[in-house]
């Protein structure tokens, strides 16, 4: 049982003087949670077991890694800053809770490290080299709550395994987020990632919601952005993924005999994604990827000036069998992988030619729909095969969303090099085509809500619904806050 206290920062009760003698005013303070002992910043945490509490405001030196032992559970209050060095990590064997708020989010991050504006390269970004290790989970850790964090410069290899992993982990990895409990709970919400070296995560089994957070330069020559893997189930909605090196977002059921991977992805916003994989191209995507006897629900997504569309893989690929799940299920928490009223933007016509990915590497079965934008089953017509190539020339510089600050058409190549959000805003106009035009029809999509609890400490803060306006930044001031 956790020893849970509840401590004020500063006064818990403002009395303050009124001029009216009908009433007095008074302001409560919020509370902030502690969990066990608090952990003192007085001097650098070496490597050991650590429990209770990382106190509101505080800078901690960290140069080992930070283990939590089975049972025990590390707290980390609003405004910290975590200075990691040595490559050090998070081994969660426990629980960790890291309750940063709008305005006192938490940071984690590689101090020798500064973030790069402009143009970006795996040659001269420190982004893609990995700073610091990463938070990485094992099949003892019930609870992961992440709200409101930076987590910036991650991905140092790991230099030995941690855990006896029961999927794929090992030593040299280089994630930021790994978890694999198939009866645990991963909430990831409203923080930001930005810099990997290869999948900024890595999910084997649990419970997910991965929902309004911001992506940036993840993955140097390969890796994806949220990639859930094994039994893992859940959300991924209104995040904004810019510059991933392969998939923004992708599912797959390899890793484990536990279970489906299954998850929705609605209401996300794709920029820029797929550009700095140097495998072979078509062998992976470029924002959505459905592989592996996974099974999805895509809908809403805003996608720009990425390498390919929304891909679900429909064959064999070098040494291994991506066929996504596309049957129909009485048992599976959604009937069928399904996907629709996803919005396209293409710069150049190679990126065009790959709205309705192509059998280029692999065999696909994506499906042009109707309801997209562009009406890609209006263009290629009924008699369309799977994966066939077809010419997107008319699609070029088409349905510009209209992004508050983010100008398009981009220069040539600058969606090759543009992998952050530096001081671009990619709310759309009021004008914008992509307002209004996603569905919020429950019986289309609907979010997963199986073993999700929903609470302000222990649990999502919020099951986001499906947005009306593509893409992760509503007109109504819903979805993504960043």
């Amino acid at each position: 049982m956790k020893n849970l206290k509840i401590i004020s920062l500063g006064l818990s009760l403002l009395a303050l003087a009124s001029c009216s003698k009908k009433t007095d005013s008074v302001v409560v303070s919020k509370p902030l949670v502690q969990i066990g002992k608090a952990i003192s910043n007085a001097s650098t945490l070496t490597a050991g077991s650590y429990k209770g509490t990382f106190l509101a405001g505080q800078t901690y030196t960290v140069s080992g890694d930070i283990t939590v032992n089975a049972g025990d559970t590390l707290l980390i209050q609003k405004g910290v800053k975590i200075n990691m060095t040595n490559g050090a990590n998070f081994i969660v064997n426990g629980d960790l809770i890291s309750l940063g708020t709008s305005d006192a989010p938490i940071t984690i991050t590689d101090p020798s490290k500064t973030k790069q504006t402009g143009a970006s390269t795996v040659a001269s970004d420190n982004a893609y080299t990995g700073g610091w290790g990463g938070i990485y989970c094992s099949n003892t850790s019930n609870l992961v709550v992440i709200k409101w964090t930076h987590l910036d410069f991650g991905g140092a290899a790991l230099k030995t395994l941690p855990f006896p992993a029961s999927a794929g982990l090992s030593a040299g990895d280089q994630y930021v987020l790994f978890f694999e409990n198939p009866k645990g709970v991963f909430i990831l919400e409203d923080s930001w990632l930005y810099g990997s070296p290869d999948d900024a995560t890595r999910f084997y089994g649990g419970y997910y919601n991965i929902m309004r957070n911001t992506m940036e330069k993840c993955g140097s020559t390969g890796g994806d952005g949220f990639n859930a893997k094994g039994s893992s189930v859940g959300n991924m909605a209104y995040n904004l993924i810019i510059g991933s090196a392969t998939n923004g977002t992708k599912t797959a059921s390899d890793g484990t005999t536990a279970g489906q991977c299954q998850f929705t992805m609605y209401n996300n916003t794709y920029v820029n994604d797929g550009f700095r994989n140097t495998g072979v191209y078509g062998a992976r995507s470029g924002s959505v990827e459905i592989e592996n006897n996974s099974r999805a629900l895509v809908y809403n997504n805003l996608i720009v000036d990425c390498n390919f569309g929304v891909r679900i893989a429909g064959g064999p690929g070098g040494a291994k069998v991506y066929l996504a799940d596309t049957t129909s299920s009485t048992t599976a928490l959604f009937p069928k992988t399904a996907y629709g009223y996803n919005y396209y933007y293409a710069d150049n016509v190679a990126m065009a030619n790959q709205i309705v990915p192509t059998s280029v590497a692999q065999p696909v079965v994506t499906h042009p729909q109707a309801t997209d934008i562009p009406n890609m089953a209006a263009l290629l017509g009924t008699n369309y095969t799977f994966g066939a190539v077809y010419d997107g020339t008319t699609l070029v510089g088409k349905n510009n969303p209209m992004f508050v600050n983010y100008s398009l058409p981009a220069a040539a190549n600058f969606w090759t090099t543009q992998a952050s959000v530096d001081s671009y805003n990619f709310h759309l106009q009021a004008g914008s085509p992509a307002a209004g035009k996603g569905t919020t029809n429950g019986n289309l999509i609907k979010p997963i809500t199986t073993g999700i609890p929903v609470d302000p400490t222990f649990g999502s803060s919020e099951i986001t619904l499906p947005g009306a306006d593509m893409g992760a930044f509503q007109l109504n001031g819903t979805g993504n806050h960043h």
